[in-house]
C-alpha cells in the first residue's frame, strides 16, 4: 500500500563554502494536497527545490520519493519518475504558436522526444491532447497565436500546461503568480487547484492570498530551517512566523 506520503526528506542539507543554505529539514508531502514553502528572501526555498530536482547534490540528508530512496540519482531520472519542476520548462518557445509548444512537451510522452525530422503528419496525431490540455488551462482559443504574443500571464499559463504535458504525479511550481496582476493570479490559482484534483503540488509562493486559500499544509522557512509548519489558520498566528515572514507580508497588503 502506497504511503500517504509521496515525498519525504530527513535531514535534509545543503553546504556552500561554509554557508548552510538549508540545514535538517524533514518535509513531508502528503499525496494529493497542495504543499507551499514559504519564507523570506534567502530563507533556503530554492535551494530546497533544487535538492528535490538533483540541480543540487545534498551535503547530508535523503530524499524519498514514493518510498524510493532517490537521493543519488541524476535531474533526468528524477524526472521519469514523475516529479516535474515548472521552472525546468519555463521558457516558452516565442516563435512557435502556443498549440507547438505544448506538442513539443507532449513528444516524451509520446515516445517522440527530440525527433524533429520528422513528417509534419506523425505529429499530428499529437493535437487531440494538445487541444485538451489547452482546454483545460482556457487558452483552448489562443492555440494558433504566437506564444511570444501571449500577454504575461497567459504565458505563465502556457508554461503550466507544457509541465502538465508531462504528466507529473509530483508538481512542482515555483512562484507561479509572481508578477501577475490579480485577474491573472486569480485564474492560476483556481487553475493549480483544478489541476491539482489528480496529483500533488509543492510550490514555492510569496502570494499569502493565493497560499490561504488553495494550500492543505504550509511549511515555512527561515535561514535553511524549518521554522513552523501546518494549515495556513494555524500558522499564521505563529508569533515567530509573523515576525519573521508574515509581518512583511501585512506591510505589502498580501496577508
Amino acid at each position: 500500500m502506497a504511503s500517504e506520503f509521496i515525498l519525504e526528506t530527513k535531514g535534509l542539507s545543503k553546504e556552500f563554502r561554509g554557508f548552510m543554505a538549508v540545514r535538517d529539514v524533514d518535509l513531508r508531502v502528503r499525496r494529493g494536497a497542495i504543499h507551499a514553502l514559504i519564507g523570506p528572501n534567502g530563507a533556503g526555498k530554492t535551494t530546497v527545490f533544487n535538492l528535490l530536482t538533483k540541480f543540487h547534490t545534498p551535503s547530508a540528508g535523503s530524499i524519498h520519493f514514493n518510498g524510493i530512496d532517490i537521493t543519488a540519482e541524476k535531474p533526468a531520472q528524477t524526472a521519469r519518475r514523475g516529479i516535474v519542476r515548472s521552472f525546468q520548462i519555463s521558457a516558452v518557445f516565442p516563435q512557435l504558436s502556443v498549440l507547438e509548444n505544448v506538442k513539443i512537451a507532449l513528444q516524451r510522452k509520446a515516445g517522440l522526444d527530440y525527433r524533429f525530422w520528422q513528417p509534419v503528419a506523425a505529429l499530428r496525431t499529437l493535437d487531440p491532447a494538445a487541444m485538451a490540455l489547452l482546454e483545460q488551462v482556457g487558452l483552448a482559443q489562443a492555440a494558433q497565436l504566437l506564444a511570444g504574443d501571449l500577454p504575461y500571464g497567459r504565458k505563465r499559463t502556457l508554461e503550466i500546461a507544457t509541465t502538465l504535458a508531462l504528466d507529473p504525479e509530483l508538481l512542482l511550481l515555483d512562484e507561479p503568480t509572481q508578477g501577475m496582476g490579480h485577474e491573472d493570479v486569480d485564474r492560476v490559482k483556481d487553475l493549480i487547484k483544478q489541476v491539482s484534483a489528480h496529483r500533488t503540488v509543492l510550490m514555492v509562493e510569496h502570494n499569502m492570498k493565493v497560499v490561504a486559500d488553495i494550500c492543505d499544509t504550509i511549511t515555512v522557512l527561515q535561514r535553511g530551517e524549518i521554522l513552523a509548519e501546518g494549515p495556513y489558520a494555524q500558522v499564521s498566528v505563529d508569533p515567530a512566523v509573523r515576525e519573521a515572514y508574515m509581518g512583511t507580508e501585512e506591510e505589502e497588503g498580501h496577508v
